[in-house]
């Protein structure tokens, strides 16, 4: 990067001198030209004494004047001039033309164009490599694959963790690279591609980088969207030049990134089938699976939107094998924490495993980055190690957001606040089968005016119905605590968001996952998003059920919020107590929750890093059974699929 800067530098600095010599060129001749005498007038001079010496270069004559002025004349070839310039005392020197051939005098006359011809050939280099190299203005339809080699790739299976299956998937892969004969001995023939499917930041693209790692074979990378282009035919002509790129270097590994923006279903373009995302699907189709062969060369592609890709891509053939790689599990994450911590100094009192148990949901990008924030921690506190501390903090900033302290709330704000937090954190300790509290906060924190953040005690896959209830309670316990306290005129928004994510609950119960008595298991809504407001619009219902769906939902949250009513009149007395702690602490954790549910006095809050005791009561509900799902409200996040798994605060 310095070189490149320094480079640029000088070349600027090349062209500059060159434009001030022309400039300086061109303007000396303006000027020796303004200052041009007629040959009668320096004649004149001459007789008058005004002229002290004088140079005869050929046809050119300069002179000087007594006053030190300059000045030039053209030599007529006048006999009588010599004895002139004598008589009248003229010094006189004189040399021979200075001959100037025909090429010197054409290239003067076109260097200004030819600098600008230079300047341009500069330009267009340094915007792709000339006019015919890769990327080039020239070279549409080059491949913009990147290679790296194989001793560039130094990732390995090692460094991939969290995602066992999916490295037990790929491992034949590898094996067949290192010794292809093991496999085209028994008649066998390896996958021509495999699919890597999952949320973003699960590790997809550097399992492939691993595949190619512990294969020692080169790496072409792409994303899918550096395939199409503006121009018709531009894309197909790139997708040509990989493959034959690829085909040089067998075997070896092509790596597709996001291959939905070019692998989507066709017949939906506004060019019928003649548009460029198309054509360049077909011809991808061709390369991987038509006249020719690939042997050797295995494509890889990874992609959130499976459901997106055309049939054809995933047909046998082609991409005939998917890999799923998902969300890591407790251990998963554990061993992802590990590898990422690795690469930084930590303290003997920090515990993956319990780490890992507060971060469910966590994708392998999202504990690296955990891992980053801790160390960003250490480092602004001057700490040598990287600890427990480091690491709450760091989970904390992630899952609630950044504290805002310099917003300053008035007391009266703050104890609305309070009652609201609290009043989310009582009715989620009562409900049954709702995660347990962790942390309650009234320190704004991102958009939030406060915190209520609840951890589940174990992974777990499914909702039950019991469950979503009691999260519908738990969503209104914030609402029903200001009004109890304030009266319904005193109420704020702030539930905005709770209400939102709790009619998407209750309408996906309803349409999408058959959980109402009156309407059975039956599939009422087919669009992705559940929470908008008002009566269903699906085309296949008819104005009768749409009616009973938001009767349905209106007994949903109608019995829900008169339960977290309930339950917050009853337990009034701790709803003020659990308020005087958060206006005392700001932040009570799980420990204090649990004391102050008991009757017991809450205590002073414990050192970072303490590990909670999250349990619950026992009641007479089956017992509980958390899933993965984390509770943060965002304020922005739909929380609708009961499978996302994302964190989720009140």
């Amino acid at each position: 990067m310095k070189n490149d800067m320094l480079k640029n530098v000088l070349v600027w600095t090349v062209v500059a001198m060159i434009l001030m010599s022309v400039f300086n060129h061109f303007s000396g001749q303006n000027q020796a030209a303004s200052s041009r005498l007629d040959y009668s007038e320096f004649i004149d001079q001459v007789h008058q004494g005004q002229v002290s010496k004088v140079s005869i270069e050929g046809a050119t004559i300069r002179g000087v004047y007594l006053s030190g002025d300059s000045f030039t004349t053209y030599n007529p070839g006048d006999p009588g001039l010599m004895g002139d310039l004598l008589d009248n005392k003229v010094k006189v020197s004189a040399q021979a033309a200075e001959q100037q051939g025909v090429l010197m005098q054409i290239f003067i006359s076109w260097f200004p164009m030819l600098l600008l011809i230079g300047v341009w050939i500069f330009f267009m280099r340094s915007m792709g490599g000339g006019m015919g190299g890769k990327g080039g203005p020239m070279s549409f339809g080059k491949s913009k694959a990147r290679m790296l080699t194989d001793d560039q790739v130094k990732v390995t299976l090692d460094d991939v963790a969290g995602a066992d299956e999916a490295k037990q998937e790929v491992g034949e892969i590898v094996d067949f690279l290192k010794d292809p004969s093991k496999y085209q001995n028994l008649g066998g023939t390896i996958p021509r591609g495999v699919l890597m499917v999952g949320p973003p930041g699960t590790g997809k693209t550097l399992l492939a980088k691993a595949i190619a790692g512990e294969a020692k074979v080169p790496f072409f990378t792409i994303s899918g969207s550096d395939f199409v282009e503006m121009f018709v035919g531009v894309g197909a002509s790139r997708v040509r030049d990989m493959f034959e790129q690829a085909k040089a270097h067998a075997p070896c590994i092509i790596f597709i990134d996001e291959i939905d923006a070019v692998g989507r279903s066709r017949g939906t373009g506004m060019g019928g089938g003649n548009d460029e995302r198309e054509q360049t699907l077909n011809q991808l189709l061709v390369e991987m699976d038509g006249f020719e062969g690939n042997e050797g060369v295995i494509v890889i592609a990874a992609t959130n939107r499976a459901d997106v890709l055309d049939k054809a891509l995933l047909r046998p053939g082609r991409f005939d094998r998917q890999v799923t790689v998902g969300l890591p599990d407790i251990r998963g994450r554990e061993q992802i924490l590990k590898v990422h911590m690795r690469k930084v100094p930590v303290g003997e009192d920090v515990n993956p495993s319990y780490i890992a148990r507060g971060t469910p949901g966590f994708s392998g990008a999202d504990l690296a980055n955990l891992v980053n924030e801790a160390a960003l921690f250490a480092a602004r506190s001057n700490d040598k190690l990287v600890t427990q501390k480091h690491f709450e903090m760091a989970k904390d900033k992630i899952l609630m957001g950044v504290e805002r302290k310099s917003m300053v709330m008035n007391e009266k704000e703050r104890r609305m606040t309070a009652y609201h937090e609290a009043g989310h954190a009582i009715v989620g300790f009562i409900v049954p089968e709702h995660d347990p509290v962790y942390k309650v906060s009234i320190m704004p924190r991102g958009r939030a005016l406060g915190v209520t953040m609840y951890l589940p005690e174990e992974d777990s896959y499914s909702y039950s119905k019991r469950k979503l209830e009691s999260q519908l309670s738990s969503l209104y316990g914030g609402r029903i605590a200001e009004e109890l306290i304030f009266g319904k005129d005193a109420v704020t928004t702030g539930a905005s968001n709770d209400i939102e994510r709790a009619t998407s609950i209750a309408r996906n119960m309803v349409t999408k996952w058959g959980l109402s008595d009156n309407l059975g298991p039956l599939m009422y809504e087919e669009d992705d998003n559940g929470s908008f407001m008002g009566t269903s619009r699906n085309a296949n219902v008819s104005d009768e059920v749409s009616k009973e769906i938001d009767k349905e939902i209106r007994n949903l949250i109608d019995r829900n919020y008169q339960r977290a009513t309930d339950i917050l009149k009853e337990h009034a007395d701790k709803l003020e107590i659990m308020t005087d702690a958060l206006m005392q602490y700001e932040t009570i954790d799980a420990q204090q929750i649990k004391n102050i549910m008991e009757g017991k006095p809450p205590g002073e809050p414990r050192e970072w890093g303490a590990v909670d005791d999250v349990s619950k009561p026992s009641n007479d509900e089956p017992a509980a059974t958390n899933n993965i799902e984390t509770v943060a409200d965002d304020l922005s996040g739909d929380q609708s699929a009961p499978d996302q798994g994302e964190p989720k605060l009140h």
